[in-house]
This record gives structure tokens, C-alpha cells and sequence, in this order.
């Protein structure tokens, strides 16, 4: 097993730098990529599942979780 390092100064304000930037597309998507998108009808059912299942990871409390 290798060992283990420490990160430098330098490296931590890097990440620190980096985590502060919020996170966006890299690119507007195509014509072609909008027109399929708005091709497809929206699963009410799909999304009120994943809204549920948003909530309860949200809301979940047990091991590994802080407080």
C-alpha cells in the first residue's frame, strides 16, 4: 500500500478556489439537442417519485450522516 501525503498549502487553497465556483454547463445545448428535449412529454408520475425520493434523502438520519 502506498503511503500516504499531505496536501501543500498551495494545493488546499487551490481546492478551496476551485469548490467555490458554482457549477454550470460547459455549453448551451444545440438546436437539435433543445428540439429533442422539448419532443418528449414530462412523466408527472417519474418526477413525483423523484421528488419523493429527494425528500427522503434529505431527510435522512442514521450512520454516516452528520448532524
Amino acid at each position: 500500500m502506498k503511503k500516504r501525503t499531505r496536501p501543500s498549502r498551495r494545493t488546499r487553497a487551490e481546492e478551496r478556489k476551485d469548490a467555490a465556483v458554482p457549477a454550470r454547463p460547459d455549453r448551451e445545448p444545440t438546436a437539435d439537442e433543445a428540439a429533442a428535449a422539448d419532443a418528449h412529454a414530462l412523466d408527472r408520475e417519474a418526477a413525483r417519485r423523484a421528488e419523493e425520493m429527494y425528500r427522503r434523502g434529505a431527510e435522512e438520519r442514521g450512520e454516516g450522516r452528520l448532524p
